[in-house]
């Protein structure tokens, strides 16, 4: 089992460049299940999500070669097995990507229901309605879904924005027969991204990033070279940590516009941003004011960040209301953030976080992704020692946190501690 421990306070400063983004790489992965010819994807995250849904890819048949910092997806033979078993879904809720592409491709998937974070119910309802419309029958029987069929366009309304049907429906689309209308569709950057990466196999999308995406079925995908964009939750994440530490960050190769609920939110409690050809630059010196927040779909204010603002606003002149909107379980790091000396109390969907509080070092727990990354910025704040436990989660979506916070001077270091 591995832990971070974590010597504080130290000030946050200097150069760190966002990671590709895992949110968009690893529907970028499932996509190269759409087509026979190979697939090359640059800034591939190095995490555990990725490595996960490569092992369930190679299940169906793609295999995957690294080569001068590209992952190469290519289909090395035909699998009869269009099953996605759940020892290979059970930790990562994205696996259900492979349901579009299979079903477009082969007419048939079955793919048990999917796990990952415990931060609340997080249904696939509306993958499974949208595909029904598209034509797919679909059964759920002992915890899997299974869908078959031949697809046909048609014109569907989520009934709520969701990310990741939203790219599910969009892959299957793909391949259908005619022209596929989405409504209230998801808005996200890592929506469009793939609808980039999809246009460029050859596909017909238009409007990706709008509530509306229209889909032109092709008969077929060819290959493509695409790159990915950079993690904007990831790079957040420092931003936050410059705040929190009254420091000095600079974030290479980041998207200021996929960053601006976080930034419009750096700058309202009182940070310095910049944003330059060389980056975003977030710098702090003074103290900083409570500053209300509400996660929302993008727009809106992520809620993979709520968590590391909840930590920053501990530090903060007054009190702040964070209110989660998308997932309902997601304040299970305000009980570790007490045991380091904060004062948050959590109400239904809403939590007050009372501040400025002194945060000093203990040993802590992390619940889930971003969890992991809220209670290392707070260990990074603290006074004294602090011990994050189960990083596990970490790993699924950070990319050598501990070597990048080392880089800008946080004392933190990975421990590997034997199971008992």
């Amino acid at each position: 089992m591995e832990k971070f421990h974590i010597v504080g306070p130290t000030r946050l400063a200097g150069r760190v460049r966002a990671s590709g983004a895992k949110n968009a790489a690893l529907p970028a992965l499932t996509a190269s299940l759409l087509t026979d010819e190979p697939l090359t994807l640059r800034r591939v995250p190095r995490v555990r999500d990725i490595r996960t849904l490569q092992k369930l890819l190679d299940h169906l048949g793609i295999g995957a070669e690294e080569r001068e910092g590209a992952l190469i997806l290519r289909r090395e033979r035909e699998s009869s097995d269009h099953d996605a078993p759940y020892d290979l879904v059970k930790t990562m809720r994205a696996s259900v990507l492979v349901l579009g592409p299979l079903l477009a491709k082969v007419g048939h998937a079955r793919v048990s229901l999917p796990g990952g974070c415990a931060i609340g119910v997080r249904p696939i309802d509306q993958h499974l309605k949208a595909l029904t419309a598209l034509g797919a029958d679909v059964q759920l029987s002992h915890g899997y879904v299974e869908v078959t069929g031949k697809l046909t366009g048609t014109r569907f309304r989520f009934d709520m924005p969701t990310v990741t049907g939203t790219e599910n429906v969009m892959m299957a689309a793909a391949l259908a027969r005619g022209t596929t209308v989405l409504e209230n569709c998801a808005r996200e950057p890592e929506v469009v991204d793939l609808a980039n990466l999809l246009n460029a196999m050859g596909a017909r999308i238009s409007g990706a990033g709008e509530e509306t995406i229209v889909i032109d079925g092709v008969e077929s995908l060819g290959a493509a070279d695409h790159t990915i964009i950079p993690d904007r939750i990831e790079g957040g994440t420092y931003l936050i940590g410059a705040v929190l530490t009254r420091g000095d960050v600079t974030l290479e190769g980041a998207n200021a516009a996929d960053l601006a609920p976080l930034l419009d939110k750096l700058a309202g409690v009182g940070a310095s941003v910049e944003v330059s050809a060389e980056g975003i630059r977030v710098h702090c010196a003074g103290d900083i004011q409570s500053l209300d927040l509400e996660t929302a779909p993008h727009p809106g204010f992520p809620t993979d960040l709520q968590a590391q603002y909840m930590t920053l606003m501990t530090r903060a002149d007054g009190v702040a209301t964070i209110s989660e909107t998308i997932f309902e379980n997601r304040f299970q790091h305000a009980p570790e953030l007490a045991r380091m000396g904060a004062d948050i109390r959590v109400e239904g969907g809403r939590a007050r976080v009372y501040g400025p509080k002194s945060l000093t070092g203990a040993g802590v727990m992390a619940t889930d992704l971003r969890a992991s990354a809220c209670l290392i910025l707070a260990g990074v704040a603290a006074e004294g020692e602090t011990v994050v436990d189960r990083i596990y989660h970490l790993d699924r979506g950070y990319e050598g946190m501990e070597l990048k916070l080392q880089s800008l001077g946080a004392r933190v270091a990975r421990w590997s501690v034997p199971m008992s």
